[in-house]
């Protein structure tokens, strides 16, 4: 007889939770990727130099992955409700706080906040799903919600474009607000007050070890080509995010209460599928932040048709989708991960041969094959990632997971962002398009070290 629960249609009386939790995904989606072809008309309007406001999309993503370990604590010992309408509101106000931003340091104050909010929506909104909606209807209402979190990607770059061609860059975070409102409205209707009868006590010292550690990395990256801060700031943030790392490796060790335990760490498919995740997404995570600097600042393009041409990737990136299992059950996950991602650091690398005069057919057909190439990447990484953990470690190995896929993106367009400068430094600013070339280069050569990491795949990996 078989027992295996049949996947069935999602019923009426859970469509209202699944509605509210796509409001929260669709609204972090969005404002992931909005804010990339808005940068240069924000950095006219705060009087500062495109080339340094990277820290406005860092400030935003360090927060989210800083405050992902809080999400599922916080949701077990204040109920799933409450965090979740406390993290809406959260968002929400910050969203008008960073209209309201009159200086680039109190619109990286309020995306600040606004990254604490957005990091508790997707986990908490899926784990609200988890305990309330029964195994068999789980899959359509995860399948539905998913679909808003294409949709933020996929409209985000050219509706920031359109926003400021036509009105200012403030109405990228002012659009947040009547989501915001709506689904301040439906959580107390939609989602009931689930809550842990026992929680144990939040690891605070492993947090602060991590928060430390996370900061330092990424802000002592990102200082490196400063002209604000000398040389040994970066150097001594970077070492402090170092050590405070080390330190939390061997509190995950000693502490029982520790968030992640390092037991997590002797599963050797678990531990290569986290190294290779970080350092395949530095060059991967990103593009979204320097294609679209590139084609305005150096090419001269519009914010509008910058926008549009972000559109194929993500289509790429759908399309990808249905080949994903068959490439990787005929292959098997390490030749797919070793071949890929020589793909992508070289497609990646392939950008520097574009100019303004490159045909457009061919631009879109290239942001094709790079969304099609770096979805093959990160969903093969991330089922090989979590595919052998067993059941009582699969909620903190994903939350790790989660929290480094977020740090990845932070240090990425941090590198990014520090190398544009760098090199704009060394040729000068008439020679633009040289350091964004340059800087493509040395991204797609990352991917070189990522190769190494997934060569200990071993050969008999099932899938």
């Amino acid at each position: 007889m078989n027992t295996t629960p049949t996947h069935q249609a999602l019923q009426p009386e859970y469509r209202l939770l699944v509605l509210l939790v796509s409001i929260g995904f669709f609204m972090q989606a969005l404002d992931t990727t909005i804010v990339n072809t808005a940068i240069p008309a924000m950095a006219a309007s705060l009087n500062e130099d495109p080339l340094q406001m990277h820290s406005v999309v860092v400030a935003y993503v360090l927060s989210v992955a800083a405050s992902i370990p809080l999400s599922g604590w916080l949701a077990d010992r204040f109920g799933v409700r409450n965090t979740y309408f406390a993290s809406i509101v959260i968002f929400t106000l910050a969203s008008l706080g960073c209209a309201w931003s009159s200086s680039l340091n109190e619109l990286l104050f309020f995306r600040v906040i606004q990254g604490i909010g957005g990091a508790l929506l997707l986990p908490v909104g899926r784990l609200a799903m988890l305990k309330l909606i029964p195994r068999t209807q789980f899959l359509s209402a995860m399948s539905l919600m998913s679909l808003a979190g294409l949709v933020g990607p996929l409209i985000g770059p050219t509706l920031g474009g359109w926003m400021v061609e036509v009105a200012t860059w403030h109405w990228i975070f002012l659009i947040n607000l009547p989501m915001g409102i709506l689904g301040c409205l439906i959580t107390f209707k939609a989602m009931p007050n689930v809550t842990e009868p026992t929680v144990p006590r939040f690891d605070f010292s492993g947090f602060l070890l991590l928060l430390v550690a996370m900061v330092g990395l990424s802000l002592g990256i990102e200082n490196f080509a400063s002209t604000q801060y000398p040389l040994w700031v970066s150097a001594a943030l970077f070492t402090t995010g170092l050590l405070t790392a080390a330190l939390y490796a061997w509190h995950a060790h000693t502490h029982q209460n520790a968030l992640f335990r390092s037991k997590l760490f002797k599963n050797k498919i678990y531990a290569i599928g986290i190294l290779g995740n970080f350092f395949a997404r530095f060059g991967g995570n990103a593009m979204p932040f320097l294609m679209p600097l590139m084609l305005q600042v150096a090419f001269g393009f519009e914010p509008f048709i910058t926008g549009l041409m972000m559109i194929p990737t993500v289509l790429g990136s759908l399309a990808s989708k249905p080949v994903v299992r068959p490439l990787i059950q005929y292959f098997g996950y390490r030749k797919v991960l070793l071949v890929n991602t020589l793909l992508v650091g070289a497609c990646i690398a392939s950008f520097a041969l574009t100019t303004a005069e490159t045909p457009v057919w061919l631009r879109a057909l290239h942001f094709f094959i790079f969304g099609v190439l770096n979805s093959l990447q990160f969903v093969s990484m991330n089922t090989l990632t979590l595919k052998d953990l067993p059941q009582q470690e699969a909620s903190s190995g994903n939350s790790f997971l989660s929290m480094i896929m977020m740090l990845s993106m932070s240090i990425g367009i941090a590198l990014a962002g520090t190398l544009i400068n760098i090199f704009t430094a060394y040729f000068g600013t008439e020679q633009m398009t040289t350091a964004f070339h340059a800087t493509l280069i040395c991204l797609g050569c990352i991917n070189l070290i990522t190769v190494m990491i997934f060569w200990h795949i071993p050969k008999d990996t099932a899938v």
